[in-house]
């Protein structure tokens, strides 16, 4: 699945995710785990800045 194919998805779509995201998770993990989330994605672009080569 690519940004274009997500970008496609409409209002009912993204809120049914949203629906099965809570049930799935409850309420109260959905911060934890969006914290989680953000912290992977710091890291990522940590890595990835430290590993490209010097010009």
């Amino acid at each position: 699945m690519n940004a274009a194919s997500l970008a496609m998805l409409g209002t009912t779509e993204i809120l049914i995710i949203l629906g099965l995201v809570v049930l799935l998770f409850g309420a109260r993990k959905i911060p934890q785990l969006m914290k989680g989330f953000g912290d992977g994605v710091r890291e990522f672009k940590r890595a990835s800045r430290n590993d490209q080569p010097k010009a």
